[in-house]
């Protein structure tokens, strides 16, 4: 026979298991929110914004990043179901616009192209006096054996944009041919394409020497970064069709066929689908990334304040 204390015992761990229970069986109980987002913002979303919404609208939050070209195709294509997008660039949004799935994307914030580099790495002397304007940074991304990483063009508005932003170099420092030297085949340089989620991951770890960024992702990481002109690093509405547009290439489109892409502004859009299991938490979310509170979580993590207008 139990005696009196082991009783006790018995029934105050009984009375935790029936706790620990509820409170395993009211968190299933929350409602989802999904969000897809663009690969570079993992530790903002993960972080900051994901936790806060959960805090404030009951939920449980699910975060997917990806290239936003190619979350936007799942998406159109109905292959993945989200609540909310949240892309770089206008590219994206148009997709799901013209996919029926979306009617208006508001601006959330900005960033800038940046070169970042491995503090450990062998050229880490010569990058960070390049960043500080002593040593031409394309110098020392041209230099044989140096392990550069970037995104794909195809599905990443950021594996675009640094082929963007090289062409654009090219011209602004008047160096024929620097794009090429330092990315090779756009599209298809396979030992420099790395999917969004790891790209910095890789850098950090010392498996490349430098890598195309969007400042407010390096600054999440706290990694080392070389800042680069207005005319080159796409942060300026302002120069868009007067400068920026004059950087272009071919790609292969979703059916194959060559298609001219173009630079767009490096503004982080946000909008809830058409489609969404939870619309209320949805249209909460992008209300928290615009308010006040949202808006210090973003230049906490290293994002500008939003440009432009919304999108319809």
């Amino acid at each position: 026979m139990l005696s009196r204390s082991l009783r006790w015992i018995c029934l105050c761990l009984g009375a935790l298991a029936a706790c620990s229970a509820a409170a395993v069986s009211a968190e299933a109980a929350q409602p989802v929110l999904s969000v897809a987002y663009a690969g570079s913002m993992g530790a903002l979303m993960d972080k900051a914004l994901g936790p806060a919404i959960e805090r404030e609208a009951h939920v449980q939050y699910q975060g997917r990043g990806a290239g936003a070209y190619g979350l936007a195709h799942l998406l159109a294509a109905r292959k993945i179901r989200a609540d909310v997008f949240v892309s770089i660039t206008p590219g994206p949004m148009d997709i799901l616009r013209k996919a029926g799935l979306i009617q208006r994307a508001v601006p959330v914030a900005s960033t800038q192209m940046v070169i970042a580099y491995s503090p450990q790495g062998p050229h880490a002397h010569d990058f960070a006096e390049a960043a500080k304007g002593r040593l031409p940074w394309y110098q020392v991304l041209r230099r044989p054996g140096l392990r550069f990483g970037r995104t794909d063009p195809r599905t990443d508005p950021q594996g675009r944009n640094i082929v963007f932003a090289m062409l654009l170099a090219q011209d602004y420092y008047r160096q024929p041919g620097l794009a090429h030297d330092i990315l090779g085949d756009f599209a298809h340089n396979t030992a420099q394409i790395f999917a969004e989620p790891s790209l910095l991951s890789r850098l950090e770890s010392g498996q490349i020497d430098a890598s195309s960024g969007y400042l407010s992702a390096v600054i999440s990481h706290k990694l080392p970064y070389i800042r680069l002109p207005e005319q080159i690093n796409l942060s300026d509405p302002a120069m868009a069709s007067r400068w920026y547009a004059k950087a272009h290439f071919t790609l292969a489109g979703p059916d194959g066929k060559p298609m001219q892409v173009t630079p767009q502004p490096l503004v982080f859009y946000a909008a809830v689908l058409d489609n969404a299991r939870n619309p209320q938490a949805a249209r909460a979310f992008v209300h928290l990334m615009q308010s006040p509170a949202g808006q210090k979580m973003f230049h906490t993590f290293g994002y500008s304040r939003p440009k432009g207008q919304a999108l319809h």
